[in-house]
């Protein structure tokens, strides 16, 4: 099987390391602005190339961003390539399209490694959906801010000083924005409902809270409930459609979650039949992402189907029938509130109006 890598940075170098001692997955071709005369494959900076290459049957994702990612992608699958892709931000941007695009095309389009890729976690859950109703997902689905929140509690660090060191890690850019406020895990969270449920979310439905507000006070709160923080993206089947949001969760210190530490990720499904199933591993990291990667290589090999589910019904975003106990501070001051989710953001939003730093964290039962 031969393989073109669109992009060579962490995941692109870590694909390359793991299929070169491969027999049957071969690096034929690297998209790159710039020489590597490293490498003992075609280089080009020119994607029309590998568009005509005859020989190339998958192109691989691993450049990130929207544009040009998505029109190479159509590009490739329009001339009969089937696509793997590490790109959450495309897969949420362009979802419905490219997945009609690859049944048109007759092709396979696979994502794993955009959400929870070193578990593998969408593999998982397209497993169980085959077998069972899933009836909710939760988890979470972020390293940056799983180390972060673990460096805060654990060793007393500022929010300020466990963010530069997970930038001096690798784990978060010099724009930490998507992490910490929550967006990746949003992205990531729309792909798992999308597939869990059978539908078609947007991303800009689901209320998203990230951890960029809370601060030793809150870590010092959390102890003494017995608790501690982690940020936990959810989403639950709801009569108005799909219930879903992104938000720091309170977990009792016996929980699971609360013993999820630094970049790891914990993701769970709920069955109708099979019940709670929990998958763990790897948040980040050059080898977790690229070993999805070539699963999903390997599975489009065997003959995999156009996406992991035939179904993408349209779906709103209703929070109204999701009722949750919710901490929140406002100028200082602690409450609880028994409400809706959909009732907590709008307090939430309410409450920054009036402070710019006021918390919402959700409690977990």
């Amino acid at each position: 099987m031969d393989i073109a890598l669109l992009g060579f940075g962490t995941v692109g170098s870590h694909v390359y390391e793991l299929a070169k001692d491969r027999s049957d997955i071969k690096v034929s071709a690297v998209l790159s602005r710039r020489p590597r005369p490293e490498l003992s494959c075609a280089v080009t900076a020119d994607f029309d190339e590998i568009v005509r290459d005859r020989g190339v049957g998958t192109v691989v994702e691993v450049m990130g961003g929207v544009e040009p990612a998505m029109s190479y992608l159509t590009a490739a699958m329009r001339a009969g390539k089937h696509v793997v892709t590490a790109n959450k931000q495309l897969m949420c941007a362009h979802y419905d399209e490219l997945l009609a695009l690859a049944r048109e095309c007759g092709v396979s389009l696979r994502c794993t490694a955009a959400a929870g890729g070193g578990i593998p976690w969408l593999t998982s859950l397209a497993r169980v959906t085959r077998l069972d109703t899933v009836d909710a997902v939760e988890g979470i689905l972020n390293g940056t801010t799983n180390y972060i929140l673990t460096a805060m509690t654990q060793g007393g660090t500022d929010y300020a000083e466990a963010l530069a060191e997970a930038q001096k890690l690798g784990y978060a850019e010099a724009d930490p924005t998507a992490d910490v406020e929550g967006l990746d895990a949003r992205r990531k969270l729309v792909l798992s409902a999308n597939l869990a449920f059978g539908v078609s979310v947007h991303e800009e439905d689901i209320p998203c809270v990230g951890i960029s507000h809370i601060g030793a006070s809150d870590v010092a709160k959390a102890r003494e409930l017995g608790c501690t923080f982690k940020l936990i993206a959810r989403a639950e089947r709801a009569p108005g459609g799909a219930a879903a949001f992104v938000c720091p969760t309170l977990f009792s210190v016996s929980a699971p979650e609360a013993h999820t530490d630094g970049a790891g990720n914990l993701v769970s499904l709920y069955a109708r039949r099979i019940g709670k199933q929990s998958f763990s591993g790897a948040g980040a990291g050059g080898f977790p992402t690229a070993s999805s990667v070539l699963s999903d290589c390997l599975a489009v090999q065997d003959g995999c189907g156009s996406y992991y589910t035939d179904r993408a019904e349209p779906c709103g975003v209703d929070n109204t029938s999701v009722r949750a106990r919710w901490l929140t501070r406002i100028n200082g001051a602690y409450r609880f509130e028994d409400c809706t989710a959909a009732e907590a953001f709008a307090l939430y939003r309410e409450n920054l109006a009036s402070d710019p730093t006021a918390l919402l964290a959700r409690v977990a039962e």
